[in-house]
């Protein structure tokens, strides 16, 4: 029983910072700020930010409403509910990496609130090729089955946020990331397990077998990539890196997806 209650503590808190979904306070009674522990329920919060959009996406695409507007009904839901939180961490990722001629200028322009030609570009590309995905997907899949899609990505893309932050070292002392402490080693393989139960749950539900695993492979290869190039450009992460990686999963999820269903 106490351990449930302590996964039901952790999911809340991960909900709280991982959207704007309001949560009680009892959740946070003594809590110190830190994601150590809470970052195991990282891909069970991602269930539940996810769930109303799954349910608008099922319903709407039930009802014979244009794929493509739905498509930017569920996007746009989706970002209200997050808070845009992982956009806004792609956006000055792609500011720092395309412009900081090194680690330290990358750095100081992923910290610049102002948004630049690089971070512009990269939530124009994000949005698109969600929105075309999803709307190819619609026009595919039947209603549950996108819907149940849409679910497996959110788990995954958060267990792949803790994967991105627990291989690398934070690259800003005093960083979000930094200040919220690092990934406990049984909590981060606590969110592996959930991921990929979950989205292996929920997509073999959904979609055949080749389809499930490419995409799951897609988002994973996305993630791996860019934390060979984090490590590479600024020796490690910062919370704009830890945002991007989620949604580099999805639009990789997403993107194989609508290339072979």
């Amino acid at each position: 029983m106490q351990v449930i209650e302590n996964l039901v503590t952790e999911t809340m808190r991960a909900i709280s910072f991982l959207s704007r979904l309001p949560i009680p306070d009892r959740f946070f009674a003594g809590h110190d700020g830190s994601l150590s522990r809470t970052v195991a329920a990282f891909p069970l919060a991602g269930l539940v930010i996810a769930l109303p959009a799954a349910v608008i996406l099922s319903l709407l695409s039930a009802s014979g409403t244009e794929p493509v507007l739905v498509a930017l009904i569920v996007i746009a839901l989706q970002i209200m509910l997050t808070g845009a939180l992982h956009e806004d961490g792609l956006s000055d990722t792609a500011d720092g990496l395309g412009g900081g001629a090194n680690r330290d200028k990358a750095l100081a322009i992923m910290k610049d609130s102002r948004i630049g030609t690089y971070g512009a570009l990269a939530l124009i590309l994000s949005v698109t090729l969600r929105v075309v995905s999803l709307a190819i997907l619609i026009e595919t899949l039947p209603p549950i089955a996108v819907g149940l899609s849409w679910l497996a990505t959110a788990a995954l893309s958060r267990s792949l946020m803790v994967w991105h932050w627990s291989s690398l070292p934070a690259a800003r002392a005093g960083g979000v990331a930094a200040a919220a402490g690092a990934p406990d080693s049984a909590a981060a393989h606590m969110a592996y397990l959930f991921g990929s139960l979950a989205t292996a749950f929920l997509g073999l539900l959904a979609l055949p077998f080749h389809a499930w695993f490419a995409a799951s492979l897609s988002a994973l290869a996305a993630v791996a990539l860019f934390t060979g190039h984090c490590r590479k450009r600024i020796e490690g992460h910062t919370g704009d890196t830890i945002g991007a990686s989620q949604q580099l999963s999805e639009i990789g999820f997403l993107l194989a997806l609508a290339m072979i269903v």
